[in-house]
């Protein structure tokens, strides 16, 4: 059985897969292109339900859908099923498309780690109609898979199965009044093909940027959303019919608000056997990861329940450097272009101009990522990752340096000053990237402490987290015309580059952002 509360398998697993300079310029691993993972899971043999293609812009503005906190839950809020393609498509959709000389790819609505989009969206819902509400049904109660390659579901099983998900969350109260959950996944290999047992990181990362976009299109949306990460891992997997030696449940949203609890229903749950695609000629296992998420898991809805609860308060330390104010734009300079125009706009930057952006860019992005996310390791709204360090290469009213973020006062403290290209370019694994961006956002977090709240899943949540903020880091630059890219690191380097302010920490994520230059995609029309 797993024991979620034996963190030495956390520890081992993020040691064992810290980057140095040896083990990534030591590394024979190569790439097999003709072994290349399909970035789709195709059920051939299940009928295509072709989702709406038009919808009305919410005409929101990104920077405010971003950052606005999650609507709160209300009366009767159901989504149709127009407003159900609209998130999906503006959370892991393909926007764009590229081609090369041997072939051509898909870019999806959300950033991912190498472009090999692991993670899949499942919707278990009760009956939704085209326009709102139930009335006139378009979309039986069912359990759906989400295929973005021909923009449509796929039922996996007929009836409502909400009552499965209430039941596996300890009657969380936004899943218990959920109209629809969205339920997202992760298939190893698909990652893994690159990027090997590092894959588990990045399950949390590509999934939080997907969730970044779709959060922000509830609130666009005007729906009450909750993200969920406690939750009996076996039953979700079953509802799903996973291969869990492949394909694991990594997290849940419920979106809408319905006044009554969902049916407390339990339709059997029998084996669907159902085929699918396979992803290349042959699959390498990497047992480090599989051992990692089985490590995490929660086994019943009592173990569910005591591990959901306050996130501890964040004491904030003393500032000891020059502070310099953050001083974002208000709503009234705020770009008002909407979190539509955007996400099909936004990109990862794969070459920064050696440009400045303002002290008011940079504020306006980490005032935007900030803000609280609704979920249930971060209740009140809050965040683990309180510890956010920069390297500030060409910001309009800051010196060049490296600095720590006061979220409490609002304000960036300089840790040391000078000009540190170089060693950006160095902590991003030797890329230009980070040496050519205007400023680099380093996320690091204090291991000992979340593990010894929220045991190893605390691993699953700090990595979830991380993404969720790069990715609202990516939709606060591309709403302001810049642009950005998540990047991969030499773990202790950074540590030590940021220490001793940093020392006991542990780096996350790093993103970048400054001024991208354009290439050139074929946008695709909703």
């Amino acid at each position: 059985m797993p024991d979620n509360n034996d963190i030495a398998a956390a520890w081992s697993y993020h040691n064992q897969t810290k980057h140095s300079y040896q083990s990534v310029y030591g590394d024979r691993h190569y790439l097999d292109w003709s072994n290349q993972p399909i970035p789709f899971k195709i059920y051939p043999e299940l009928e295509a339900i072709p989702l709406p293609r038009h919808w009305d812009d919410s005409r929101m503005p990104a920077l405010l859908a971003i950052s606005e906190l999650a609507v709160q839950p209300g009366s009767e809020s159901v989504p149709s099923l127009r407003d159900l393609a609209s998130i999906l498509y503006f959370s892991a959709g393909i926007t764009k498309q590229k081609s090369y000389p041997g072939g051509e790819i898909s870019f999806r609505a959300a950033s991912c780690t190498g472009a090999l989009y692991e993670v899949d969206l499942y919707v278990v819902c009760g009956e939704l109609g085209e326009f709102g509400g139930a009335s006139g049904s378009a979309l039986p109660a069912g359990v759906y898979h989400f295929s973005p390659q021909d923009f449509a579901l796929r039922r996996l099983r007929q009836d409502d199965h909400r009552g499965i998900l209430a039941r596996a969350t300890a009657e969380h109260p936004a899943i218990v009044h959920a109209p629809v959950v969205i339920v997202s996944t992760g298939t190893y290999w698909r990652n893994a093909w690159k990027y090997r047992a590092r894959t588990y990181r990045h399950f949390g990362w590509d999934n939080g940027t997907i969730l970044s976009n779709l959060l922000a299109m509830c609130t666009a949306l005007r729906f009450p959303a909750h993200l969920v990460l406690g939750f009996v891992d076996r039953d979700l997997n079953q509802l799903l019919d996973l291969d869990t030696e492949r394909e694991v449940a990594l997290s849940l949203v419920a979106v809408g608000q319905t006044t009554e609890p969902v049916p407390r229903s339990y339709p059997s749950l029998e084996p669907l056997r159902l085929n699918t695609a396979p992803l290349s000629n042959r699959e390498v296992d990497y047992p480090q990861m599989r051992a990692m998420h089985i490590a995490t898991s929660l086994s019943s809805p009592d173990e569910v329940g005591r591990w959901r609860g306050k996130t501890p308060a964040k004491i904030g330390s003393p500032s000891t450097g020059r502070l310099y104010r953050l001083s974002p734009f208000d709503e009234s300079q705020m770009s008002r272009d909407s979190i539509e125009q955007v996400v099909r706009r936004r990109g990862s930057s794969r070459e920064f101009q050696r440009t400045s952006i303002s002290i008011e860019e940079l504020s306006t992005m980490l005032r935007c990522a900030a803000q609280g996310i609704p979920a249930d390791f971060l209740d009140p709204y809050g965040v683990l990752l309180n510890d956010w360090y920069l390297i500030v290469h060409d910001v309009e009213g800051l010196p060049s340096g490296a600095y720590v973020l006061h979220r409490e006062s609002w304000q960036l403290e300089l840790l040391k000053e000078g000009s540190f290209r170089r060693e950006a370019g160095h902590l991003g694994l030797g890329q230009e990237l980070p040496a050519d961006a205007s400023a680099d956002v380093f996320f690091l977090g204090d291991l000992n402490s979340i593990l010894k709240r929220f045991g190893n899943r605390g691993y699953r949540a700090v990595q979830l987290e991380a993404g969720l903020l790069g990715g609202k880091l990516y939709l606060s630059a591309y709403a302001q015309r810049l642009g950005a890219t998540g990047l991969t690191f030499f773990d202790d380097d950074v540590v030590d580059f940021f220490s001793p302010h940093a020392k006991g920490k542990s780096a996350i994520f790093l993103m970048a952002v400054g001024h991208g230059k354009k290439r050139e995609l074929v946008k695709l029309k909703s």
